[in-house]
């Protein structure tokens, strides 16, 4: 058997740690499918004496994380966190002394993956990030490998388990947001500050990260419209399945007239739909070529042993010396793609609004819809709420979106209206 697979580990949380289990307790059998062992070879961390459950007398302590990229190894992970900082300095010193380079660090790969993957490409050396997408399942490696003879129309999927937990939780039991999100905080499903989770955020960055693989076009995170979950009521959620729709936060990307979309957004995805029945904290990637048709990954999206698995794998890759592209097609050759235009899509939209409960609203809300060409397929009204106002839901025909806006934005200075108008698009064949 060849020399070992010599690593460096920065970050020893729970995945960087998990990392280390991983690597002892199946070592042989991953010495027999990498073709040569990996062997951790120096660590860094921030606190050396903290208690990780992991025995770390058998590796070099650095105190100084970025001291790593110049250590005797063939290769570092990254287990830190941070789009910029000390995470990208470690990538980047890493990759220019030739070393290669595994991290699931989403933020980063999504802000600063084409600079990385042109200094890896640079240096010949691999730039791996499996982890950084959809945790343990491997729909990097399926897509960019498994998929490669394929033109890849779309691809969309529950990318956010923690915004998943709530919304399902949600239609479990009827509950409101912010109930369920503080039983997902107390029961460690949310952070403290769940900002990047339930605003979007979180799944923009892996959606970028998934259009670029999908389509061969530059990592483009600032062209992903983002909007989160906190707006959700039980009524919309109450609302969508009587219409026979499930609400799930899903990242839409999919190249339109030659130039790409995305979008993270509440959709009502029909019942029928396999992603109307992912729960909890799972997450789940479709992806639709022209060829093999439609692709689904699901499985466990976050958590040291899926994570550490997805981390692993890539060090077996490049143990074995399948390098191979950092995304689809070589970092020189992909061109930033453009942004569609969302306002020229054309599907039906859910639209709610809480309303004063006095006559006339509702003939003012469907007579700008009116002028705006937007048709209304159906309407529900419920009942007053405690505080003496009025739900008012609706879903309209097939519509321009910028016609919507236009809508909307005529009833902007309306006395009538007690909140902003959530809006979420059906979720359709064509989308």
């Amino acid at each position: 058997m060849t020399a070992p697979l010599r690593i460096a580990l920065a970050g020893l949380g729970t995945v960087g740690s998990g990392v280390i289990r991983l690597i002892n307790e199946n070592g042989a059998m991953i010495a027999q499918r990498a073709g040569r062992p990996i062997s951790v070879v120096a660590v860094s961390a921030r606190d050396r004496n903290r208690d990780r459950g992991v025995d770390l007398t058998p590796y070099k302590w650095v105190d100084d994380m970025d001291a790593l990229a110049a250590e005797d190894v063939d290769c570092v992970v990254e287990m830190v966190g941070g789009s910029d900082g000390p995470a990208l300095d470690l990538a980047r010193n890493s990759l220019k002394h030739g070393k290669s380079f595994v991290t699931a660090n989403k933020a980063m790969i999504a802000h600063h993956g084409m600079e990385l993957a042109l200094l890896a490409e640079d240096k010949g050396v691999s730039l791996k990030y499996e982890a950084a997408v959809a945790g343990g399942i491997p729909v990097i490696k399926g897509l960019r490998d498994g998929a490669a003879a394929n033109r890849i129309e779309r691809v969309y999927g529950i990318l956010n388990g923690t915004s998943n937990y709530v919304l399902t939780t949600m239609e479990k039991y009827g509950s409101d947001f912010d109930a369920v999100l503080k039983d997902a905080q107390d029961l460690g499903y949310a952070e403290a500050d769940p900002s990047f989770d339930i605003d979007g955020v979180d799944a923009a960055h892996k959606l970028a990260i998934l259009a670029a693989v999908s389509f061969g076009t530059a990592v483009d995170f600032d062209g992903v419209e983002t909007a989160g979950i906190r707006n959700i009521m039980a009524a919309d959620i109450s609302q969508a399945k009587a219409l026979g729709y499930r609400i799930r936060l899903l990242g839409m990307a999919r190249i339109d007239g030659g130039k790409l979309f995305q979008r993270v957004n509440p959709y009502l995805v029909p019942e029928n739909h396999p992603l109307a029945h992912i729960e909890g904290s799972t997450n789940a990637v479709v992806a639709e070529g022209n060829f093999v048709g439609r692709l689904m990954f699901q499985g466990a999206g976050a958590g040291d042993g899926p994570t550490a698995s997805a981390v692993v794998a890539d060090l077996i890759d490049i143990a074995r010396c399948d390098g191979g592209s950092v995304f689809a097609m070589p970092a020189k050759q992909m061109a930033d793609g453009g942004r569609a235009e969302s306002g020229n899509r054309t599907g039906k939209s859910y639209i709610r609004f809480v309303v004063a409960d006095k006559p006339g609203v509702l003939a003012e809300i469907t007579a700008a819809m009116r002028d705006a060409k937007v048709s209304i397929e159906s309407m529900i009204q419920t009942e007053k709420t405690d505080e003496g106002s009025v739900l008012i839901s609706m879903v309209t025909h097939e519509s321009r979106e910028s016609d919507v806006v236009q809508g909307l934005e005529k009833l902007s200075n309306s006395d009538s209206l007690q909140d902003a108008p959530v809006v979420m698009h059906l979720l359709s064949e064509h989308d």
